[in-house]
């Protein structure tokens, strides 16, 4: 299939890149850029140098039409929101790494990220591009829209104890931490080295937007209506993201319950790995370990004492949080085996 990113200056079309000149069913075509086109990709991703001769070009939809099969969109949150037609309209799926087509309810935009949708009905159209749990459309889906990284891990760690109805619905805290790179590529003071550097701050402590993707896909598999308290940290890495997650059990659990439900949720799944082991350093979830792959790592701590349900998830932001995850949905939409091009240890130590 003929590849084509638009965007790809950025963190996320970097990584799509590097997955993407390596994929065996895929061959990138096009790369746009406004502020550096006519640049080898190389020059800006000098990680891909020896990999591709490839340069950034103008975005040119009739260009895209000429030389691409599907399109992945890795512009700002609200860059997609029009372009995303057009592209339709060309005969072009599309992928969409922002969180322009993520919320089925259009109303959510004006609350979670202050701006008024425009084109309310591709919402309907838009698949939420989290294979887990939306294989079977993301099939045959013209627009899939991928999900937020920090939603990735809590909905992933989550998502089995609801649905089995283990927890307390309305008493859900989820405590993250993220690396810098989910931030992306433009600096600012908060991110700027110095700044971060030795630091744990928390921000958008009581509103952050990852909520309206968490609530939407938990209560699509709740019988009672889910709300989630969610709160992210900044932390000293660069890539990662740990969510720890409080929940409050309805009825005393075993772990033989857990593992269970995780086993029954999971069988099969090719990128999640459950983590809970009685010795080492790594006894549960921990981001470093992920890092490179698209794997998302799930464990569980009970707390009897609290009455308390601990669940990990722990991701590469970059990856099974952005790019790993769209290049799993390309190879859904392909039809071919969704670990190609995706196979990956990892590195260790790092």
């Amino acid at each position: 299939m003929k590849i084509g990113i638009i965007g790809g200056t950025g963190y996320v079309g970097g990584e799509l890149l590097r997955l993407l000149l390596l994929h065996p069913e895929a061959e990138v075509t096009m790369v746009t850029s406004r502020q550096s086109a006519g640049e080898f990709v190389f020059n800006v991703h000098p990680n891909l140098r020896g990999l591709t001769q490839l340069k950034f070009v103008p975005l040119d939809i009739a260009e895209l039409q000429k030389n691409c099969d599907l399109v992945f969109t890795a512009t700002p949150h609200g860059g997609a929101v029009n372009l995303v037609p057009k592209l339709l309209e060309a005969g072009l799926k599309v992928i969409d790494m922002s969180a322009d087509f993520r919320l089925k309810n259009p109303s959510d935009y004006d609350k979670w990220y202050g701006w008024k949708h425009t084109n309310p009905q591709l919402l309907k159209e838009a698949v939420y591009g989290l294979p887990e749990f939306h294989r079977e459309e993301i099939k045959s889906a013209k627009l899939v829209a991928c999900p937020g990284c920090m939603a990735t891990a809590t909905i992933l760690a989550l998502a089995p104890a609801v649905k089995a109805g283990f927890v307390e619905e309305n008493r859900i805290v989820a405590d993250v931490k993220i690396g810098s790179s989910g931030g992306g590529s433009k600096p600012t003071i908060a991110s700027h080295h110095p700044e971060r550097f030795g630091g744990v701050r928390p921000y958008k402590v009581a509103a952050h937007r990852h909520v309206a993707e968490v609530e939407q896909e938990l209560n699509a598999l709740s019988t009672e209506p889910v709300t989630v308290s969610f709160t992210p940290h900044a932390v000293n890495i660069v890539r990662g993201i740990l969510s720890t997650v409080h929940t409050f059990m309805k009825t005393p659990l075993t772990s033989k319950d857990l593992w269970r439900t995780l086993r029954s949720t999971y069988q099969g799944e090719p990128f999640i790995r459950f983590v809970k082991y009685q010795k080492g350093p790594y006894q549960l979830p921990d981001p470093k370990v992920t890092l490179g792959t698209n794997f998302c790592d799930i464990g569980f701590e009970l707390d009897p004492r609290t009455n308390r349900l601990l669940l990990f998830g722990a991701i590469d932001n970059m990856v099974k949080g952005a790019s790993g995850q769209g290049v799993q949905c390309l190879n859904i939409m392909l039809g071919v085996d969704e670990t190609t091009g995706l196979k990956s240890t990892g590195f260790h130590p790092m």
